[in-house]
């Protein structure tokens, strides 16, 4: 298993990632899509963590190369990005992911981060033959729900001032309305952020039992 930074053609643009296969043939895929900092060491580690897993893991970089480091920077970042850019990077991603040999061409997972969290609902409502689970961390998003056919399990932060609780359960009603499977945690004494260990609000605790809940909600039939 090893993992590798790379680029991949988006509408004739080169575009970096990070890809990272397991030894072993045949993986299911994995998409992760990063929070806002952009495609830092923390995004690609967990892929090289995914491919020990078992999994194809690919982390494509929405952010066009940029990496913030405070949230002041962040900030800048989001505002100076192209949202539409952003759009056909992710929609482009799982054709690359899948075209990875060894991969399984199958319904793939998206594991999305914050700002990631809202583009997994939008690649699933774009691609709902494609995407057969969403793992959201801290992040909440819209989608037409009717269209989407994941499963979905979410991680939340229990004092979270950068996503509303009252939102999070309405977002949860609304999929199971749809007839959407969900499973939805909320993490005591955490902060959302809570899983990247770069940042102040990591939390070991909540982010191994939501990395051992992950992995075993990856591996369900």
């Amino acid at each position: 298993m090893s993992g590798k930074d790379l680029t991949f053609d988006v509408n004739g643009q080169p575009t970096a990632g990070y890809l990272a296969l397991p030894s072993q043939p045949d993986a299911p895929g994995v998409l992760v899509l990063h929070a806002w900092w952009g495609l830092n060491p923390i995004f690609k580690k967990l892929c090289d963590r995914l491919a020990a897993e078992g999994f194809a893991a690919f982390a494509p970089d929405l952010n066009s190369g940029r990496v913030a480091k405070t949230i002041d920077e962040a900030k800048q970042v989001m505002e100076e990005l192209n949202g539409q850019r952003k759009y056909d990077v992710v929609t482009a991603a799982p054709d690359f992911l899948q075209d990875q040999p060894g991969v399984r061409k199958e319904p793939f997972s998206v594991i999305g981060f914050s700002m990631g969290a809202a583009w997994s609902l939008v690649l699933a409502g774009e691609r709902p033959e494609n995407v057969r689970k969403i793992v959201m961390f801290y992040g909440a998003g819209e989608a037409d729900y009717a269209k989407l056919r994941a499963d979905v399990l979410g991680h939340f932060a229990e004092k979270d001032e950068w996503e509303d609780e009252k939102y999070i359960h309405a977002m949860q009603n609304d999929m199971q309305a749809a007839g959407l499977k969900t499973e939805f945690h909320f993490y005591p004494n955490t902060s959302h952020w809570f899983f990247e260990e770069d940042r102040p609000e990591f939390n070991a605790e909540a982010a191994e039992l939501a990395w051992m809940r992950t992995l075993e909600f990856l591996r369900r039939k």
